[in-house]
């Protein structure tokens, strides 16, 4: 091949031998902005001058050169994709179940108070509709489509996609405060568990009295048992954070809140996903006119699929000599 075309074309061969050997170095997240972009741009046209030299050129030492640098950008690029998927892999398959079961005692306390004021709730409500007041059901809601025996979730039959998108928005701003309530020294997290307890449980509580409550749980029974089991984790999280700052124990609490700051974002990245499953069956799935056996085995099946994952994943010798605690 003649020499014009190796002079024109060396300068950027030996730029992208100079990122190369920097890469050799640090990682490709590491690089800036520009040389990232800037070292797409040259692999690329360095793969284009190897065709041309495959085709145009005699030159072995040229074309095995360009093939060389060629494979060496190609893996170094395309390893940094593997290894953010790789990341990901581990963070389902590992971290976030380990972590749930290293924090499962704030998550349990979730559940306990979510479960205590339910009771009250639903107690309450069920023994005087107005008790439902006191807890924020207004009165007017009760009127409206308890008295009149209205099954409101299945408005959602008339728009699904709708409807999923709404519940999705709900259940992660419901999350959201349950979790950031938590920088409150944990009160915060405590009284918002303690609110929808009592409110879903007078909720329920007036159905019954209406006689048409077990419709209801029907409705909930399929995502009920993910969407609330996100509840009680961001609860858990929230108690995290809450406990760092009340109780730091040896560590100073901004140590502490770094710390344990750390588990809680992770199961919040865990929930995120999860609610998204959860919204896309209460849209799809749990306002839909099937039959009520089908909604209860989906909750059974969720269940001990959530909770198998939970406590079973990433059990292994190398995460006990990492001094990880199950």
């Amino acid at each position: 091949m003649s020499s014009p075309f190796i002079n024109n074309r060396k300068n950027a061969w030996q730029r992208l031998e100079e990122l190369l050997a920097r890469l050799d170095q640090t990682s490709l997240k590491r690089l800036h902005r520009e040389e990232v972009r800037e070292l797409g741009r040259i692999y690329r046209r360095t793969a284009s001058d190897l065709a041309i030299a495959r085709a145009e050129s005699r030159d072995p030492r040229l074309i095995n050169y360009l093939n060389s640098l060629v494979i060496r950008a190609h893996g170094r690029i395309y390893l940094a994709d593997a290894q953010g998927a790789e990341r990901i892999r581990a963070f389902f398959t590992r971290e976030f179940p380990r972590t749930f079961r290293r924090t499962w005692h704030y998550t349990a306390l979730s559940f306990s108070v979510f479960l205590v004021f339910g009771l009250i709730g639903f107690v309450g409500s069920h023994s005087d509709p107005e008790f439902s007041e006191l807890i924020g059901v207004p009165p007017a809601f009760r009127e409206l489509y308890i008295e009149t025996k209205t099954h409101w979730w299945e408005d959602l039959n008339q728009a699904n996609q709708v409807g999923a998108s709404r519940i999705m928005t709900n259940n992660i701003q419901v999350t959201i405060y349950t979790f950031a309530f938590g920088a409150m020294f944990g009160v915060g997290t405590l009284f918002f568990l303690a609110y929808n307890g009592a409110n879903i449980g007078s909720v329920l509580a007036l159905t019954y009295r209406a006689s048409f409550g077990h419709d209801l749980v029907t409705f909930m029974a399929g995502h009920g048992v993910i969407e609330l089991s996100c509840i009680f984790i961001a609860g858990g999280a929230g108690l995290l954070i809450g406990s760092a700052l009340i109780m730091p124990g040896d560590l100073s609490r901004a140590d502490a809140l770094k710390t344990r700051g750390k588990d809680a974002i992770r199961l919040m990245m865990g929930v995120a996903v999860l609610l998204v499953l959860a919204g896309v069956i209460e849209g799809f799935i749990s306002p839909a006119p099937i039959d009520p056996r089908i909604k209860f085995s989906i909750a059974a099946i969720t269940g001990i699929a959530l909770y198998s994952y939970l406590l079973l994943a990433g059990r292994d010798e190398r995460a006990e000599e990492q001094g990880v605690k199950e």
